[in-house]
């Protein structure tokens, strides 16, 4: 079974948007987001689609909305969690990808984190306003298995950290991240 992995830039205040846009610009980021969905299936709900106003090239795009009018050309529409999985994985697998991404809205990964293998985070270290904010997980249910610290700069106006956490399937398993960053719960 293709993996559902989360693709997210998180706040340290657990914020990930506002007013359907995102807050930030990292350059940096975009291409680390780009490089995990290029070639693969992409769930996202409406609201998220809105604010990238497009189907990006190269991959396949499907929204997740209740409005059974919402029709875009060249994006696969589906209104139930359940389908876009089941569509997702059915492309996915078709495509010979290793992964199917989940990249927003906050809703969408609220229902999607239980199913979640892995979570592709990037920790931005800023605390800005905003109305979209990513659900809470648990240490004890994913192990980090990837760091990598970025200052800010030009391109970057804040300095962030990519962190990948794996979702633990082992009995037994106890160790938690080397920081453990304001959304995770205990």
């Amino acid at each position: 079974m293709i993996p559902l992995v989360l693709v997210a830039a998180v706040a340290d205040n657990g914020v990930i948007g506002d007013d359907d846009r995102l807050i930030w610009r990292l350059k940096t980021d975009m291409k680390r987001f780009r490089a995990l969905t290029m070639g693969r299936p992409m769930i996202m709900g409406r609201k998220t689609f809105a604010s990238i106003g497009k189907p990006l090239p190269g991959r396949e795009t499907i929204v997740v909305t209740r409005d059974r009018g919402f029709a875009v050309e060249g994006v696969h529409v589906v209104h139930d969690i359940p389908a876009a999985v089941a569509l997702g994985r059915a492309l996915a697998e078709k495509a010979g990808c290793d992964t199917l991404p989940v990249v927003g809205g906050a809703e969408i990964y609220r229902q999607l984190l239980p199913e979640a293998e892995a979570l592709l985070l990037t920790l931005v270290h800023a605390s800005p306003p905003g109305d979209a904010v990513f659900p809470p997980w648990s240490v004890e249910e994913f192990k980090e298995t990837a760091r990598e610290e970025h200052p800010a700069g030009p391109e970057d106006e804040h300095a962030f950290t990519f962190v990948d956490l794996q979702r633990i399937r082992t009995a037994g398993y106890a160790s938690a991240p080397l920081t453990k960053p304001d959304r995770m719960t205990n």
